[in-house]
Order: C-alpha cells, then structure tokens, then sequence
C-alpha cells in the first residue's frame, strides 16, 4: 500500500469503530436526536470529507454529474431523513471499494512495471581511468560503457570487447539465455549473465530500445478500445439520467398521491430515490473494464508481446486474414545452401569448392553462404583475376581453370548448356574451363515455429492467411507448401503489395479485421495501411517498434495465435462485467424504486458489484498463456 491507502485504511478503521460505537450507545442510552446527529456526523466526516470535497469541486467547475456527486447527495439526503447509519454506511463502504479498487489497480501496475523492469539505473563510464556510473541519459553516442555480470545494458550498442551471455526475458518473454560475441548488437533491457563486456553505443537514452518499449508501454492506456470508449460515452448520458430519475422518483409520486387526495408520502419516496442514486453509480463499469485491457497488455507484455493500445488488443479478436510478409517474418532472413547438383565429370564436393573460391572476394549474402557451407579455410593463392560480372556474377581463376558463378543469364553469355535439375530457391550456376560443372541452390531458412503458428492460426479461426514476397514463384510456392500458408503472391514489388492488401481489405467484412505480418522495415507502408500491423524482428529494429501496432520481440510468429487468445478471453471479461454490472444494477433499480430494495441492498448493488468486477478484471493478468 501507498501513503494515501493507509491514510484511506486508517479512515476507514477509525470511522468503522466509531460507527459501532455510537450503535451500541444508542442502542443502551435514549439519546437526544441533536446529540444522535452529531455523533453519527463525526464518524461520517471522517470516511467522507474528500467525497464531499471533491463533489463540491465539481460543482464549481460545472462537472456535476459523477460517483462524488452521487453519493454526497444519496448519504447526506438519509442522514437529513434521520437515516443516520444507513448514510454513514453507504460512504463507508463506497471509500473501502474505492480502497480495493486502488489496491487492485496498484497491484496491477507492479505487476506490469515487474515484467517490464527493463529501465537501468546507470551507465558505467570510464572517466580519468575510473569506472564511474552515469545517468544513461548523459551518455554520448559512441561513448564505450563497461556492462558488468548481472548488470543491465543500458543503452544499444556494438560489443567492442568479451563475449558474454545475455538474458532477454523482460523483452522476449524466453527464458533461453542469446549468446552476444565480439562485434555483435546488443540492445538496452538485457540482463549481463557471464563475462564483462565493453559495449560502444550507436544511440542515445531516449532512442534506445528500452526507452522506446517503456513509453509504449506506459502510453498503451491513450489508445482506448471501442469498449472503453462505449462505457465513457455511456457514463456521461447514464449518471445525469439517473439523477434526473432519482428527482423525480422523489417529486412525481408524492404529487401524484396528493393529487388523488392520498397522504404525499416525501419520506418514503425521497428514500427510495436516495436508494436509486446509490445503485446506480457506474463505478463497476468505469473502473473494471480499464483495468481489464490493462491486464490483457499487461499479460502480453510478459510474453514478449507489445500492444499499443486496448483498441488493438480488442481488434485482434475480431482477425479474420492474416498476410504475411515471407523473409524475416516465416524465414529467418539467413541464407543457406539447400542443395548441390553436380553435372557428370564432377561430385559435389568440386562443385562447391569452385564456387566457394569464385565467390571468394565477396560479402554478399549468398557469397557468404557458399563459403560457410564449404566449411574450411580458403587459401587466397589458389584464385586469382577475380571479376565481377554486374547482374550475371563473377568470372575467376581457380587453381589454374577458368571458372564462371552466376544466374543463367551467365551461362547463356559464355554459350554454356545448363540443367534445370534444382530444388527452387536462389540458383549458383557454376562452370569450370567451358564445361557446365552443376549448381547450387541457396534458401532463406524456414524458421522452425512457422509451419506450428500457421496451423495454431487457423485452429484460432483464421479464414485465410496469405503469403506476399518479392521472390521468384518456385522459391514462394516451396515455402508456402512447406508451412500451410493458404494463398501466396510472388514476384511482388513494395508497391504491389500495398495493391494487394487493399484488395483483401475491400474483399473481407465490415466486422472482419486483416493483420499484415512483417519485418517493420521494408513493409512499414503494409503495416500502417492494414487493419492491426505486426512486427516481427523486432529486437534492435526501431522501424518495426515505430510502424507496428503490435510488436513480437522474440521474432516468433506463434506468438501470434498467443495475442489473439490473450485478446479473446480479455474481451470476454469485458462483456461478463458488462453484464454483470448492467443485469444487478438494472435489477435492484427496479426493486428499490418499488421501495423493495433498502439502503443495505443499494450498498451490494454499488460497492458489492464493484468489488466483483475488479476481482474479475484482474484475472486478464493471469490469463493462461500454455
């Protein structure tokens, strides 16, 4: 608890002793009805000056109608009617469920800020040979920082010097522990686990992942869900009605009676309208259902999932088609050799070395590939006269024999007869002194989750999911065979895929949502022009974080299924609130202004059902993720 819960638990202690105190003494000694007042105005006081306070402010600033107002009324009009404990207990049990509500509240904010206690407190800096901490805001880019085991980095960076081993969980929600070598990126919010590492940093503080994830985080509440925005809408109509009905449930009968000549009655209906107003304060719905997409964001965010706002959270659930960006998003983005195809005359083994020595001279994707799948130390002396060759590939000398690696386009240049025996992917043509040699394909690797979270989507009730890339039609029709993916486009260009979304997007329902699937960098146009936009790779791409509604910082697209389940039963808790709060009120509003309900009824029907509703809303934060 903060300082001002005790100071409300303290309140609520004290008014509640004096409470029962002065029952019992009216209960064993006559009192005088000036007396009896004034007894039960101190205990009242006590629990209720700020609601007072606060309702009286809001008259002043013409914000009449809201929960203060409600209960100043509704408790001051009992004890004026000589309903002086019913008018103390009503303010009293109204503080202790705004008292369990701030506790809830508050438990789930620790809860989040818990899993998401990524933010360092300090940089280490050498200054005149000292290692000295810093605020991470004062460091300069290209300032080098010492990270020290069980340290957090502070800010993105390059490691310049160690090795060591990096826990990613506050990000990723995975608890495998990344291996960080010399040279590699390492971001802000990782926790040091082995060794020493000095780290260079290539942002500022305020640019830097961790700062980007936590104002995210923390700015989640401003982009309210369709739901909220309801209950807000309903709230600033629904408690001046209410007042109005309270009015005149207290003024109509009576006049009526006395109309038709009957006794008026203005206690009894004046009662029953103070039982009206208690009732119906929208505290449940106001307070519940925040709190309920908070602890949906809150669970993801555990998970390694980052949602800007309820209102995606609550658009997921209603994901119909979902498109897919291929490389980085179902493939790893790494390119790897997937087959050897050796001609007559030579065995794979030449075959990959001649190509694996041509490329020899270049830090191309593919190039690096070859020479990573020929596994050994290349000795420079065997290759000589190294050319490059622009959009058909290289021309060399290998050991003596002239050697060509390239598309087909080469091959049809040096009038060499090739095969079209391959396995799909990017084709490595290689010839050696005239004679066709083979070839080798190189794929992007397929990441292992990609076929799972395809099928978990349509498990979730995906009606389609749509594969678009830039890549040739063999290599896009093999990858989607091999995952599950429903349609895929191929050969498209940035443009061509903006096209082809907003045709689906004119094809789905109007209560039918489209996410686009992507690595935030290339495909931020996508991302912004579909219905929720997902990144993937997210982990040191600030255009994935900056584009996206959505962020997946383990780069893992079964998380998918995972935020649409989490927004699947947050909503659910929503709508049982809803129905609870809507059903018990509308119920006990009709009994009490029948004069069924009393005071102590009205007192469950507001603080009882707030109370359950909190407790509900609560369980978004536990939502089973397994």
């Amino acid at each position: 608890m903060n300082k001002k819960q005790k100071n409300v638990l303290f309140r609520i202690i004290v008014s509640t002793v004096l409470i029962i105190s002065v029952s019992v003494l009216c209960e064993l000694v006559e009192l005088p009805v000036f007396v009896k007042v004034i007894c039960y105005l101190v205990p009242y006081f006590v629990i209720g000056y700020d609601i007072l306070k606060k309702a009286w402010k809001g008259i002043l600033n013409r914000q009449v109608f809201d929960e203060n107002f409600l209960m100043a009324v509704a408790t001051i009009g009992a004890v004026l009617l000589g309903e002086f404990k019913e008018g103390v207990a009503v303010m009293l049990f109204y503080q202790i469920g705004e008292l369990f509500q701030s506790c809830a509240v508050g438990k789930s904010r620790k809860s989040i800020a818990a899993l998401m206690d990524i933010r360092p407190d300090y940089a280490n800096v050498l200054v005149d040979g000292k290692l000295t901490k810093v605020e991470p805001d004062d460091v300069e880019i290209g300032t080098e920082i010492i990270v020290n085991p069980g340290e957090r980095v502070p800010i993105d960076g390059v490691i310049v010097e160690g090795n060591t081993t990096l826990n990613t969980s506050a990000l990723t929600g995975e608890s495998v522990p990344r291996e960080a070598l010399l040279g590699d990126e390492v971001i802000s919010g990782c926790i040091n686990m082995t060794g020493t590492i000095t780290v260079k940093t290539s942002k500022e503080f305020g640019d830097s992942t961790v700062a980007k994830i936590l104002d995210l985080v923390e700015n989640s509440s401003m982009k309210k869900s369709r739901s909220e925005n309801f209950i807000t809408r309903f709230a600033k109509y629904y408690t001046p009605a209410v007042c109005y009905g309270a009015l005149a449930l207290a003024v109509l009968p009576p006049v009526v009676n006395m109309l038709f000549g009957n006794g008026a009655q203005w206690q009894v209906w004046i009662i029953r309208a103070l039982t009206f107003l208690v009732i119906s304060c929208p505290c449940a719905l106001v307070i519940s259902i925040p709190l309920s997409f908070f602890g949906g964001i809150g669970c993801a965010s555990a998970n390694g999932i980052l949602v800007k706002g309820s209102n995606y959270l609550e658009a997921l659930a209603d994901t119909k088609y979902i498109v897919f960006d291929k490389t980085g998003t179902l493939t790893k983005g790494v390119f790897e050799v997937s087959g050897q195809f050796a001609a007559d005359g030579f065995t794979k083994e030449e075959l990959l070395y001649y190509a694996a020595y041509a490329e020899s001279g270049s830090s191309h994707p593919i190039s690096l590939s070859l020479k990573n799948a020929f596994g050994r130390e290349l000795n420079l002396e065997n290759v000589r006269d190294i050319t490059e060759i622009a959009g058909h590939g290289v021309s060399t000398v290998v050991d003596g024999k002239t050697v060509f690696a390239g598309n087909a386009r080469l091959m049809e240049k040096e009038h060499i007869k090739i095969t079209e025996q391959h396995d799909g992917g990017t084709v490595v043509y290689v010839a050696v002194d005239g004679v066709y040699a083979g070839c080798i394909t190189i794929s992007d690797v397929v990441k292992p989750a990609s076929k799972n979270a395809i099928a978990k989507l349509k498990e979730n009730g995906i009606k389609q999911t749509i594969m678009l890339t830039g890549d040739a039609k063999r290599t896009a029709d093999k990858v989607a065979a091999e995952i599950g993916v429903d349609v895929v486009k191929s050969e498209l260009l940035p443009a061509d895929k903006v096209t082809e979304v907003e045709n689906l997007l004119e094809m789905k329902g109007k209560k039918e949502n489209l996410a686009f699937v992507g690595d935030g960098i290339n495909d931020a146009p996508v991302l912004s022009r579909a219905d929720i936009g997902i990144a993937m790779g997210a982990l040191g791409s600030d255009a994935a974080i900056e584009a996206a509604d959505i962020v997946l910082m383990d780069d893992n697209p079964e998380k998918i299924s995972l935020a649409m389940k989490i927004s699947v039963k947050t909503l659910g808790i929503v709508r049982q609130n809803i129905v609870l709060a809507l059903v018990v009120k509308a119920v006990c509003l009709i009994l009490g202004a029948f004069g069924i309900a009393n005071m102590w009824i009205a007192i469950f029907a507001d603080v009882g059902v707030m109370v359950l509703a909190v407790l509900n809303a609560t369980r978004a934060l536990r939502i089973k993720t397994a």
